[in-house]
């Protein structure tokens, strides 16, 4: 055994001489993901605590904290609230990893059919410039949109004779609006994997296929698609294990403080950050971080364990 890590080590050293690099690109996510994730985890009893500022060292949050058990997580869980945010985070989350996929994947297979070179990177630099917007500006878009009295959408159906809407004060159609809003602001990004994983099909396998007669739907039903499903599942997979978490940027920038639209639209970040501002207690947060990635944890493990199962090329593990 002692031989066997010894020769790891050696190979691990001699590996970091031999791209060194490309270690030192990594080296900043490195760094990031150790002191703002694994550095992180001893601070998670701060959940089963009732949180003293004082006691700032994980020495003192061991030692000193008062320890009172499952209190914290009542506090979300007899709320009358917590079965409405839940199932808004979880519902949004459906809709936002099916409908992005699905986008993602055909925009990745429609940019793999182009042939003309100027036309693909113009789409492409069009499909990504959402993506380093941020979910401010998207607002005051929105506002631009679907503002009562001078938003464009509402101005083209006083000019059809219709009837104005009042946008922000109607929580169904919300749903909808933040599904198009993510689509329209991450797809283009996440097309790029999928498209990184078209490109590395062997060109051997279309010529067959052509030369058999097939047509460019039909290769992309047989080849294209079966051959990028595991990084589909893979994809997947990894945004199962965040459905517990709502993307807070988005939702507060775009609904805010709006209790109109709390129905559709209140997540448990947004609750929980409301929540913070009136009560400011530390340890209540932290029991619902706790609870969230633990839910997030089962999430990836079942979904791994099910496609282990059924599909192993697409397992992470």
């Amino acid at each position: 055994m002692k031989r066997n890590n010894t020769v790891k080590k050696e190979s691990f050293f001699r590996d970091v001489a031999k791209n060194k690099f490309s270690y030192l690109i990594a080296l900043p996510a490195i760094i990031y993901v150790f002191l703002f994730n694994y550095m992180a985890y001893p601070y998670m009893l701060i959940a089963f605590q009732r949180y003293d500022y004082r006691n700032n060292s994980i020495v003192d949050i061991i030692f000193k904290g008062k320890w009172v058990g499952f209190k914290n997580f009542n506090f979300f869980f007899s709320s009358q609230n917590a079965f409405r945010v839940t199932w808004n985070t979880i519902y949004l989350n459906v809709l936002f990893i099916i409908t992005g996929t699905v986008m993602a994947v055909l925009l990745a297979i429609l940019l793999n059919e182009l042939r003309c070179k100027w036309f693909i990177k113009i789409t492409q630099s069009v499909m990504l410039f959402p993506s380093y917007i941020s979910w401010i500006m998207v607002s005051y878009i929105l506002i631009s949109l679907f503002s009562t009295q001078y938003g464009i959408v509402n101005t083209a159906l006083r000019s059809m004779g219709m009837k104005a809407v009042n946008w922000y004060t109607d929580p169904n159609v919300w749903p909808g609006i933040l599904v198009v809003m993510k689509i329209w602001k991450g797809a283009g990004m996440s097309a790029i994997i999928f498209l990184a994983s078209i490109t590395g099909i062997d060109s051997s396998l279309y010529e067959a296929a052509a030369i058999d007669g097939a047509g460019r739907f039909q290769m992309m039903k047989r080849i294209t698609l079966p051959l990028i499903m595991p990084t589909i599942v893979i994809m997947t997979l990894l945004s199962l294990g965040k459905i517990m978490y709502g993307d807070f940027g988005m939702i507060y920038a775009l609904v805010g403080d709006n209790g109109t639209l709390y129905k559709t639209t209140d997540i448990i970040d947004t609750y929980i950050f409301r929540s913070m501002r009136q009560i400011g207690d530390m340890s209540q947060s932290t029991a619902i971080g706790l609870f969230q990635s633990g839910i997030g944890f089962i999430m990836v493990y079942g979904s791994n364990w099910l496609a282990r199962k059924f599909y192993p090329d697409g397992a992470l593990y």
